[in-house]
């Protein structure tokens, strides 16, 4: 089933700069006397535009820290600076290791 009811975006935006939790917006909902369809694909937007931002800082925490992790992994191989070796093999990547698991962890959470 497709949903044909007209969502709000405007309104959503400000339930989510006002830092709404979804219980609330519910409630709000079913004081405006909206029946459980229209309540439902409202939530489902509401969580939806909630996750975005959060998903989207996941994405570039992983970009970053695989890029952060190939650079790593040349500078080991390449071994320009034998004096930093030890540095950048364990330091660097760790570093890189841990940006991709807070990634991770903004994307799956």
């Amino acid at each position: 089933m497709s949903d044909t009811l007209s969502v709000d975006l405007a309104i959503i935006r400000q339930w989510i700069a006002a830092k709404l939790e979804p219980e609330v917006v519910e409630q709000k909902l079913k004081e405006s006397g909206l029946d459980a369809a229209s309540i439902s694909t409202h939530l489902r937007a509401f969580r939806k535009l909630k996750n975005a931002k959060k998903l989207q800082a996941g994405f570039i925490c992983m970009a970053a820290g695989a890029f952060l992790g190939f650079v790593s992994c040349l500078l080991t191989i390449l071994n320009p600076f034998p004096a930093l070796y030890n540095l950048i093999l364990f330091g660097l990547t760790s570093v890189a290791i841990c940006i991709i698991c807070l990634g991770m962890y903004l994307v799956f959470e």
